[in-house]
C-alpha cells in the first residue's frame, strides 16, 4: 500500500472517518450547504451511501488544495512525531527535580501538548492567505519552542533555553498570520 492509499484510508475510507464525514455532510446539509456528490445520495440517508458520496466528494478537496497539500503532509508528520514523542516520554524516566515548575516531566507534558495543538493548527495553514508563510512560522516555532523544551526535559541541560522564547514568538506570529 502506497502513501496516497494509506493517506486516503486514514482520512476517508476507514469506518471512523467515514462516520465523521457522514456527520459533517449531514451538518452541512442542515445549514443549507449542498455539495453535488453528497446531495445526489442524501435521499437514501444510509451510512454506506453517504460514505461513498464522501469518498467521491472529499478527495476533490485534496486536489483543490493543489501545492498546499504538502502542508497537510507536513502537519501529519508533525502529529505523528508528537504521538511518538508522547509515547517515548510516557515511558522515559525523568530526572527528579525539587523545583516543581522546572520538573522535566511537567516541561515534557506541556511541550507535548503544545506540539499537538500546533500540529493541528498546521492543518489549517492552507486556508491562510499566505499558507507557506503560516506553515513556515508554525513549523519554525514548533522546532525552536518544542524542540528546545523537549531537549531540556529529556537531558535536563538548560543551554538551549534561549531558543524557547524565539520559538514562542514564531508560534504567536504563525497564529497572527491567519488574521493578516
Amino acid at each position: 500500500m502506497g502513501f496516497n492509499e494509506a493517506f486516503n484510508y486514514v482520512l476517508f475510507n476507514n469506518p471512523v472517518s467515514s462516520s465523521m464525514w457522514s456527520l459533517a455532510a449531514n451538518g452541512a446539509k442542515a445549514v443549507g450547504l449542498k455539495p453535488k456528490a453528497l446531495t445526489q445520495t442524501a435521499a437514501t440517508h444510509t451510512v454506506a451511501a453517504v460514505a461513498t458520496a464522501s469518498q467521491q466528494a472529499l478527495p476533490s478537496l485534496y486536489k483543490i488544495l493543489g501545492h498546499n497539500r504538502h502542508i497537510l503532509k507536513l502537519a501529519g508528520l508533525s502529529g505523528a512525531t508528537a504521538v511518538m514523542l508522547g509515547a517515548y516520554g510516557a515511558h522515559h524516566r525523568f530526572a527528579m527535580n525539587d523545583d516543581e515548575d522546572r520538573d522535566p516531566k511537567n516541561i515534557f507534558e506541556m511541550t507535548n501538548r503544545y506540539h499537538f495543538i500546533h500540529s493541528l493548527a498546521l492543518l489549517a495553514a492552507p486556508l491562510a492567505r499566505r499558507p507557506y508563510l503560516t506553515a513556515l512560522l508554525m513549523v519554525s516555532g514548533m522546532g525552536l519552542f518544542c524542540g528546545s523544551c523537549y531537549y531540556i526535559s529529556f537531558t535536563n541541560d538548560r543551554r538551549v533555553v534561549q531558543f524557547t522564547p524565539v520559538g514562542g514568538f514564531l508560534l504567536i506570529f504563525g497564529w497572527l498570520s491567519f488574521a493578516i
